[in-house]
C-alpha cells in the first residue's frame, strides 16, 4: 500500500465535487479523505497504484454537472514518510485513518483553480419551489450545489460558507441536516437556506419607509402588483439591481426614460417563458439553447410580425435583448402577473456600476424607482447580466460577465507564451469603455465581469475593487507584470503606472487594435492572421483615432498594413455625438468639394437637409466648415464607426448620438430586409504609400442616390456592404501579399449582421478562411486578454 495524494485543479470547489469523491471513494471501499485546500482540492489516498488509478477514471466519468477538472497532480508518499516530498506539508492523517472522510478545509495552498459562476436555479430547485407541500414553497432563494450564485456572494478562498455573505445566516436545523449529510444535494451547498433561516425580502416605498404588510400578503406579491399598476420598481438580484416596468405601455417605459436621462437606449425585457417569447421575438434552434443555459444570458433577438410591445421600449431597433428567469425571486415574479415581459434594465446612473447595497439603492434611486424590493444578503462581487448575439447562426459576445465570469480561459497550448515561466502572474486593464480587466496566473486568463466606463470615478473604485476581490479568489499575491492601452491619458493607463509601482513591476503598453486581434487568434487556435479592426476609436501608435483598420499579428507583433480613409473630426470627440459634423467633413475631403467654387453647395446642402442635427443650425455649419478648411481643433480618424455614423446622418436616420452605437444600430435596423437592389462599388487609393478605401467617395455616391430619389433602405444598406467589400478586399490584397490563409474580423462594428455577412462571403470568395470570435467579445470586452497575451509574451522574448 502507498499513500496518494491527489490536487485537482479547475471548478473543484461550491459544485458538489467533495460529496462526489465521497461517494466514489466509499463505492469502491477505499481509505483516505477529501478536503478543500486553497483554490484547490486534496484527495488523500491509502491504496495500491491500481486501485488509485480506478479511482481517478471514475472521478472523470462522474464529475458533478457544473464541476470542471483543468489537471490532476498525483504524487506518491511514502507510507512512513510524515511529509509530502514536494512542498513539505503535513498530510492530515499519516496513520491509516477508518474508511473515506471529508475533512474541514485549510487555506494553506495556492493553485490555478477558481469557484464557478453564478448559474440559473435548476429544475430541482425549481420543483421543490413550485411544490406546496416542500418548505421552500415560494421561497425566493432556494438553492443547491447544482445551481445559484457563487461568484457574487465569495470573500475569500477556500469556498466555505463562513467566507462568504451567507456567514450572515446561520443555518436552521433542517438546514444544517442537508448541510452535513454528504449523501444530499445540498452537502456543503454554501448559499443553501430557507425562509427559517435565509435572506428575506422587503418592500420600501420611495421615502424609504417599508411597507408593512400582513400575513396574507408578501412583499414580492405586493411589489409585482405595484408593477402591473405600472409602478416602476428597483429589485435587487443575486449580482445587482435591476429597474423593472412593464413593457405593454408607454407611460411606465416614457417615465423610466425621463428618470434615468435615457432617451432612446433600448431596454432589455426579462420573459417567463420561451413560449411567451416566441410571441414576440423569432427565436431559433441556437437561440433557445442560449436562452434555456445554465448561464442565461440576455440574448439579442429579431422582433416578429405578432411584436405589439410599447415602441418606447427599443426605438426603431428591429430587435431586442431578452433574458429568461435565471433565480428563483425572478420565477417568482411571474406568478404573480399576467404581463408577457418585464423590463429588467441595470440599475444605475449612467456611466456608473450597478448598485448593490441597499442604503445606496435607496438613496440614489430616490426619483428613479417608485418603490423598492431589496434583500438583506451582501453582493461582494457585482455582476451584470452577459449579452450574446448570433449573426447568421454565429454565436457573438456583448457582454460576457453572469453565468460566465470568472471560468478563466487556459493559455497553456499558446505558442506564443511557450517558454514564459508558469509562475508569471499577470495584470491587464483593458482600454477606458465598457472595460473588463484579465488576471494572468499559471497559464490561465481570468477575464472579469463587466466594469464599464472608467473615466466614471465610482466605475473607477469599483474597477480596483474588482481587482482586489479577483486576487483574493485566485489567490493572487504578486504581480510580475501589468498592461494597459497605448492612450496615455486613460484612467486605466494611470491606475496601470500606480500599481507597477505598487508592486515593483514593468508596465506594458499594448495598442488598442492589436489586442483585438490577438484575442480572435487566441479564441481560433491560430498563431497568425490578417485581420479587420472596424469600430470607433483606439489610440493609434502615430497619435491618430484608429478604427478602420487591416493588420497583420503574430501575437506578439503586429504591422499596419491598409485602413480607411483618414479623416477629419472637428471639435475632436463631439463630432461622435453629432454625426452631421463628420459627415460635413467626410463631404468635405472629397475631390468634388475640395474646389472653393463648389464650397457653398455643400454649405447650402447641409443648411437645407441637416440643420436640425447641428446645436446652432447654420452659424455651426459654417463654423464646422472653417473648422475643416483651417485645421482648426480637428482630429485625424480612420474610424469604421464614424463613417457609418455618417450614413446614418445622411439618410436622416439618426442625427444626434445618446448612446453607444445608437446612429449605427439605427442605421442596421433600418437597413434590415433590404433586397441589394442597390450597389455602391467601393473605390481605394494610397495615402503614405498606404492602400486605403476611399470613404469620402461612398458618402458622395449616397448623397447621389438620395437625390436621385432611390430607397433609402436599400441605400443604407448599399452603404454598408460597400464599406464591408472594401475593407474585405484590403484584408484579401494584404493576405495574399504576405501569404497568410487566415483572415479574421473584430471590432464593435462587426456585431453588425449586414457588415459581418458581407465580409465573409466576399473573403471566402476569394479562398481565404475567414474566422470570428468564439468564447470573446469582438468589442472592448476582451481587450484586456489581448492585452494580457501580448504583453506577456513581449516580455518572454
Amino acid at each position: 500500500m502507498k499513500i496518494a495524494r491527489i490536487l485537482v485543479q479547475g471548478i473543484v470547489q461550491g459544485v458538489g465535487f467533495r460529496p462526489t469523491v465521497y461517494r466514489i471513494a466509499n463505492a469502491l471501499n477505499m481509505v483516505g479523505y477529501v478536503r478543500n485546500l486553497g483554490n484547490v482540492v486534496e484527495i488523500v489516498l491509502f491504496e495500491n497504484e491500481d486501485n488509485v488509478n480506478n479511482f481517478i477514471k471514475t472521478l472523470k466519468n462522474k464529475c458533478p454537472p457544473i464541476a470542471k477538472i483543468n489537471s490532476i497532480e498525483i504524487n506518491w508518499i511514502d507510507e512512513k514518510s510524515e511529509k509530502d516530498r514536494k512542498d513539505g506539508k503535513e498530510l492530515e492523517y499519516i496513520e491509516v485513518p477508518d474508511g473515506f472522510n471529508i475533512l474541514e478545509s485549510s487555506s494553506d495552498f495556492s493553485g490555478a483553480s477558481v469557484i464557478p459562476p453564478d448559474l440559473a436555479v435548476c429544475d430541482n430547485c425549481l420543483d421543490e419551489m413550485n411544490d406546496p407541500n416542500n418548505r421552500r414553497y415560494k421561497y425566493p432563494f432556494t438553492a443547491c450545489t447544482d445551481c445559484g450564485p457563487r461568484f457574487t456572494l465569495i470573500e475569500s478562498v477556500p469556498y466555505d460558507r463562513s467566507r462568504t455573505t451567507m456567514d450572515e445566516f446561520p443555518l436552521c436545523y433542517e438546514c444544517n441536516t442537508e448541510y452535513e449529510n454528504p449523501s444530499d444535494r445540498r452537502y456543503h451547498a454554501e448559499a443553501s437556506c430557507c425562509k427559517n433561516c435565509g435572506p428575506s425580502l422587503k418592500l420600501f416605498d420611495k421615502d424609504k419607509k417599508e411597507l408593512i404588510l400582513n400575513e396574507k400578503n408578501n412583499p414580492l406579491k405586493e411589489g409585482v402588483s405595484l408593477l402591473n399598476e405600472g409602478k416602476i420598481l428597483a429589485i435587487k438580484g443575486i449580482g445587482g439591481t435591476h429597474l423593472v416596468a412593464k413593457v405593454t405601455e408607454d407611460n411606465p417605459i416614457k417615465k423610466l426614460r425621463k428618470r434615468l436621462n435615457r432617451p432612446n437606449q433600448p431596454f432589455a425585457v426579462m420573459s417567463p417563458n420561451l413560449e411567451t417569447i416566441t410571441k414576440f421575438a423569432e427565436v431559433s434552434k441556437l437561440e433557445m439553447s442560449s436562452l434555456l443555459s445554465k448561464e442565461r444570458p440576455i440574448v439579442v433577438l429579431k422582433k416578429n410580425d405578432e411584436y405589439d410591445f410599447s415602441e418606447f421600449l427599443a426605438p426603431e431597433l428591429h430587435n431586442i435583448g431578452v433574458m429568461l428567469p435565471y433565480s428563483p425571486l425572478h420565477h417568482l415574479i411571474f406568478d404573480y402577473t399576467e404581463e408577457p415581459a418585464f423590463i429588467m434594465t441595470s440599475a444605475n446612473i449612467p456611466g456608473e456600476p450597478m448598485m448593490i447595497k441597499n442604503k445606496e439603492i435607496l438613496s440614489s434611486l430616490y426619483g428613479i424607482a417608485d418603490y423598492f424590493l431589496l434583500h438583506d444578503r451582501k453582493i461582494i462581487n457585482r455582476c451584470d447580466d452577459s449579452v450574446i448575439r448570433y449573426r447568421n447562426n454565429e454565436l457573438s459576445f456583448i457582454r460576457r460577465s453572469r453565468g460566465y465570469v470568472p471560468e478563466p480561459y487556459d493559455l497553456s497550448n499558446l505558442n506564443s507564451l511557450k517558454g514564459l515561466k508558469s509562475n508569471f502572474n499577470v495584470l491587464a486593464l483593458g482600454p477606458e469603455l465598457d472595460v473588463t480587466f484579465t488576471l494572468q496566473k499559471q497559464r490561465l486568463a481570468y477575464v472579469s465581469q463587466h466594469i464599464g466606463n472608467t473615466n466614471k470615478f465610482k466605475t473607477y473604485e469599483f474597477l480596483q475593487e474588482a481587482i482586489k476581490n479577483m486576487m483574493n479568489i485566485t489567490k493572487t499575491e504578486k504581480l510580475d507584470l501589468i498592461a494597459c492601452d497605448m492612450h496615455p491619458q486613460f484612467f486605466t493607463t494611470r491606475l496601470a503606472r500606480g500599481m507597477g509601482e505598487k508592486f515593483n513591476c514593468p508596465v506594458v503598453p499594448v495598442q488598442h487594435h492589436h489586442a483585438h486581434g490577438a484575442v480572435l487568434a487566441i479564441d481560433n487556435s491560430i498563431d497568425e492572421l490578417i485581420f479587420i479592426a472596424a469600430d470607433g476609436v483606439g489610440y493609434g501608435e502615430d497619435g491618430t483615432a484608429w478604427g478602420g483598420e487591416i493588420l497583420y499579428t503574430d501575437v506578439t507583433n503586429y504591422e499596419r498594413l491598409a485602413s480607411l480613409e483618414p479623416q477629419k473630426m472637428p471639435g475632436g470627440d463631439i463630432s461622435t455625438k453629432y454625426p452631421a459634423r463628420m459627415l460635413a467633413s467626410i463631404l468635405y475631403n472629397s475631390d468634388y468639394y475640395k474646389e472653393s467654387k463648389i464650397e457653398s453647395e455643400l454649405e447650402n446642402i447641409l443648411i437645407s437637409n441637416y440643420s436640425d442635427y447641428f446645436q446652432h443650425r447654420e452659424i455651426e455649419i459654417k463654423n464646422v466648415l472653417n473648422q475643416i478648411k483651417s485645421n482648426l481643433n480637428v482630429q485625424i480618424t480612420t474610424s469604421t464607426g464614424r463613417i457609418l455614423d455618417s450614413i446614418s446622418a445622411a439618410l436622416n436616420i439618426c442625427g444626434k448620438r445618446t448612446y453607444e452605437g445608437e446612429c449605427s444600430m439605427k442605421l442596421e435596423s433600418y437597413a434590415y430586409g433590404a433586397n441589394g437592389d442597390v450597389t455602391i462599388q467601393p473605390k481605394f487609393k494610397k495615402v503614405d504609400n498606404r492602400p486605403i478605401l476611399d470613404t469620402s467617395q461612398i458618402l458622395i455616391d449616397i448623397m447621389d442616390l438620395i437625390k436621385e430619389r432611390k430607397n433609402k433602405k436599400e441605400i443604407a444598406y448599399a452603404g454598408q456592404v460597400a464599406i464591408s467589400k472594401g475593407l474585405a478586399k484590403l484584408a484579401v490584397d494584404a493576405a495574399e501579399k504576405i501569404g497568410i490563409d487566415y483572415i479574421g474580423a473584430t471590432g464593435g462594428v462587426f456585431y453588425n449582421e449586414a457588415i459581418t455577412l458581407a465580409t465573409k462571403q466576399y473573403i471566402e470568395k476569394e479562398g481565404f478562411k475567414f474566422i470570428q470570435h468564439r468564447n470573446s467579445c469582438a468589442g472592448d470586452g476582451s481587450i484586456s486578454l489581448g492585452q494580457a497575451i501580448i504583453a506577456s509574451s513581449k516580455t518572454k522574448k
